[in-house]
This record gives C-alpha cells, structure tokens and sequence, in this order.
C-alpha cells in the first residue's frame, strides 16, 4: 500500500510542473525579413521562416538563433517566399515554397532539395487562369504532390512531384458565401491550407470566415459547417491529436471534428496582439502550436524597416483547464490511499494490542 501510494504523490509532482511551465517565446532577428509563413522542421529541430522583403529562407532555433538556409537570386527581383510547406517523405526531403510578386504579378511554387536546398523546379502559375495569380499557401501529401491556394481567385492548384501543373478546384463552393465589401481583406479568399492523410484538405477562406474540405484526387469542395465563423482566417495547421489551428490577426482558433470535417466545433479562441499581425500557425516539438509574429501590415508598406520579430507559443485555455483536473484527481486519489492506509495501519496496531493484553 506504501509503494501505491508513493507512486501517486510522484506523479504529481511529475505532472504538475508540465502544467506549470511558461510558454515558449522566440524573439530573433533578421534585418527587414517581415516573414508572413514558416513551418517546424522536426527533423533540424527548428523553424523555416519566409521573407515579405527578400528572396529568402532562414532557420530560427528554439533559442532564436538565425541562420540563412538559402538565397534564391534565380527568383524574380522583388518576389516574396510566402507558405512554405515540407514533404511529409522522409526518404525524399523536400521544402516547398510559394513564390510571389505584386508588381509586376507574378506567382509560382519553388521546391527544393534538403538539406542541399539546390532548386529542384520552379513551377510558374500565372498563365493557368485570365486574371492575375496571387498565390499564397501550400501543402504536401505522401505522394509529393503540392496544392496550392490563389487567393485572388479562389482557386486551388495541383503540383506534381516533377512540378507539373494543373487546376485542382475552382468549386462554385468558394463563391457562395457574401463577401463584405467594407473589409480591408475582401480581395482575400482562399489562405491557408493543411492536407490531411485521408486524402482532402482543408482550406481557409479570408474574406467570408469559412472552412471548406477539398477531395484531393477531383477537387470536389463542401463548406465545413461550424458553430462559428473565423474572422479573417489566414494560416492553418493541423495538429497530431486532430485538432486544426487557424490564426487570423485577432486570435488563434481550435477546432476539432468528429465526422472528419463534415461539421466542426471551434471549442477555443486565443486572443493575439493584433498590432504584431500573426499571419501563420505552426505544430512544433510535442505538438504545441506556435504563431509568427511578422509585423506583415508594416511589411507591405515598403517604406519601413524592422529587424525584430517573434515566434510565440500558444496554450488553449480549455485544455489547460482540463488537464489540470487531473493533477486535482491524482492527489485525491493520493489522499484516498493514504487515509486507507492509516485506517488499516490503525486496525493492525489495535488487533495487535488486543492479542498482547
């Protein structure tokens, strides 16, 4: 009964100082880098984070050393490395990167070799539709292929291990929401998008606060019904328990599904610090979700400069609620044992002294 209860008391003190810990906060610094996306490459055990200003790729370690990944000069003057996505294959590493320009328009998806980072392709866009491109967010299956969004079309391409191109979806699905015309945002439809291993993907949509699901092979889309919108829904990512993570500028949202995405809950809102602009979502170490603080509404003016930004741990409150129970419920079952314990030592000593008298 001792050892039980020994077992109980240190699992508390084990658990309880997980629950304790402060949030991992990542402050670094890269001269006018103004990244609007990264992601976790867990192999590296760091952060590959984009550039709005350079035609650039930079790695940020957990304690926020920067060190430049790669320099494209073979890019367009003036382009920006927006999403940026890894190859989930690990016998075939590869980045993947949207890459854009405003000015004149100009959109493609780069892929690279890792961890060489040689230029595999670089797979152009523009050409595939009559208006202009503006290609923001990409995401890999197990098979290679590539999809990515067009925000000023709501359309989805397919890019092919050899970067090849064609157009996935332009589901009438992404235009049958009302679009406020008032909002600063309202030329941007579809964002972020995450693939999941059961072949669709998820797909964010700026302007309306909708989610859709995508069928990955025909580019068959249906609108996520939820509970709630996601107010300027930017960045996604999806973590390993299931539960998607949308950041907008306002807050960080956690929705989870128990009919794979037919319908879904938002259960949590993390409010952000909406003058620092979270533009992007990333899973990290252990599954914890991480927001970029890019300073991007700054970075398109062209005329500022900023050499500090931030990657930035965020905890759901009603998960953390909910794990805490168990700390409670470990010490009241360790108390239970304990007082069990007592009464039986206190019924041994009484029997005992009943045998000697």
């Amino acid at each position: 009964m001792f050892k039980q209860i020994l077992v109980i008391v240190l699992l508390v003190f084990i658990v309880a100082p997980t629950q304790c810990r402060k949030r991992h906060v990542i402050n670094f610094r890269s001269p006018n880098l103004y990244p609007e996306s990264f992601t976790w490459d867990p192999k590296s055990d760091h952060f590959v984070v984009g550039s709005l200003r350079h035609r650039q790729l930079i790695s940020v370690s957990d304690a926020g050393v920067v060190s430049t990944l790669l320099s494209d000069d073979s890019l367009p003057s003036n382009s920006s490395f927006l999403g940026i996505s890894l190859d989930p294959r690990r016998h075939r590493p590869r980045l993947l990167a949207v890459v854009r320009r405003l000015s004149p328009p100009f959109s493609a998806l780069a892929s690279y070799d890792l961890p060489t980072f040689r230029q595999l392709f670089l797979a152009p866009l523009d050409g595939l539709l009559p208006s202009p491109i503006a290609a923001n967010d990409v995401a890999v299956d197990y098979s290679g292929n590539a999809y990515v969004t067009d925000s000023a079309n709501d359309v989805i391409f397919k890019v092919s291990e050899q970067g090849q191109v064609k157009i996935l979806s332009r589901s009438q699905v992404f235009k049958s929401e009302a679009v406020d015309q008032t909002l600063s945002y309202k030329d941007c439809g579809l964002n972020g998008v995450v693939y999941n291993p059961k072949g669709y993907l998820l797909v964010t949509q700026s302007n309306t606060g909708k989610l859709f699901k995508v069928d990955a092979d025909d580019g068959t889309a249906r609108q996520v019904i939820l509970n709630k919108d996601l107010t300027a829904a930017d960045g996604i990512a999806a973590r390993k328990d299931g539960v998607v993570l949308v950041v907008s500028k306002h807050k960080l949202y956690y929705i989870k599904s128990d009919d794979s995405w037919s319908q879904g809950s938002v259960f949590d809102e993390t409010a952000l610090e909406e003058e620092r602009h979270a533009s992007a979502v990333a899973v990290g170490a252990d599954d914890r979700a991480y927001v970029l603080y890019g300073h991007i509404d700054e970075g398109m003016m062209g005329n500022s400069e900023r050499d500090e930004f931030c990657i930035v741990e965020v905890d759901s409150e009603v998960e953390s609620k909910g794990e805490n129970v168990w700390i409670f419920v470990l010490i009241g079952l360790g108390l239970a044992y304990f007082f069990f314990w007592r009464m039986q030592m206190r019924r041994l000593v009484q029997n005992m002294n009943k045998k000697t008298a």
